[in-house]
């Protein structure tokens, strides 16, 4: 019998700079969302630590795990004892000299399903991942969980219809957006209107594939950046149907009607419109001659 509902629990809180006190929030975090019936539970992006990102410095590679690491393994063992799939995004250290900004996905059962690896990587003021990331390469994915199929995208992923668009096509029924997003608190206003646009384009991803999309930032003040928290869930109509409040800690707890994305999908079929055999542009940087006939 397939799943019809996905109880769907975010996480969000600020971070310190001892991972120890880092993983027993997000534990208490997670313990609360499945008290109250959540059978997934995404953390954010970078959950074990600050986010470092703010500025380049050697030492803060010495943040990052094994994708079977500490991290993953102490919840490896929470979601075996409480029964829930968790998402645990994590500075992945992968080999010498490379890294990458990760999520793992762990199943009810405590089985590692696999990781993801963000494949869209900033280099702006206040976000130098380049620094530290490589780009992913294990491409858009999706999960088969106990509960469901998953895709985990991460942060600057959010910004991408093309992300979500693959992610679907994959399968997922909702996906996931593990952030770390926020503006210099000395610009209120124009943190206020980043934070709309960020909200925006979440929101038409969701339209678009006909599928639930749920971001969980995190919030506090950290070096030069204030994290504003505000994370959310859409339907597939791309309505909000639970949002956090800004710069405080706080859980989100609701319920996924799959049935919503099929009954939507079916009034707006959108992936049985797409023109397949016209897209072939969308893997060129930039389209420099004009091709397009004038009859």
């Amino acid at each position: 019998m397939s799943v019809q509902t996905i109880r769907l629990g975010l996480v969000q809180m600020p971070c310190q700079s001892a991972k120890e006190e880092n993983l027993k929030a997000a534990e208490a975090g997670i313990r609360e969302c499945v008290s109250k019936g959540a059978q997934v539970v995404c953390l954010q992006e970078l959950v074990n630590t600050l986010y470092f990102c703010t500025r380049e410095e050697y030492e803060h590679f010495e943040l990052a795990e094994d994708k079977n690491g500490a991290t993953v393994q102490h919840f490896q063992a929470l979601a075996q004892e409480l029964r829930a799939v968790i998402v645990v995004p994590f500075f992945e250290r992968r080999a010498s000299g490379i890294y990458h900004n990760s999520a793992a996905v762990i199943d009810a059962d405590g089985s590692h399903l696999g990781i993801y690896r963000k494949m869209h990587i900033p280099d702006d003021p206040g976000f130098m991942e380049k620094f530290y990331f490589a780009p992913g390469d294990l491409g858009f994915k999706t999960f088969k969980t106990i509960y469901g199929t998953i895709g985990v995208l991460i942060c600057w992923d959010q910004w991408y219809p093309e992300a979500a668009r693959l992610t679907a096509l994959r399968g997922a029924d909702i996906i996931l957006y593990p952030t770390a997003i926020g503006w210099h608190p000395d610009e209120p206003e124009e943190g206020k209107r980043y934070a709309e646009s960020w909200q925006t384009s979440m929101r038409g991803h969701a339209i678009a594939n006909g599928t639930y999309v749920a971001a969980v930032n995190r919030c506090g003040q950290e070096e030069d950046i204030s994290f504003w928290g505000k994370s959310f869930v859409a339907n597939p109509m791309g309505e909000i149907i639970a949002e956090a409040p800004e710069g405080t800690p706080s859980t989100i707890i609701v319920d996924c009607d799959l049935k919503l994305s099929e009954q939507t999908r079916r009034e707006w079929p959108f992936f049985r419109d797409r023109r397949i055999d016209a897209y072939e542009g969308m893997n060129a940087r930039f389209i420099d001659d004009d091709t397009t006939s004038n009859t």
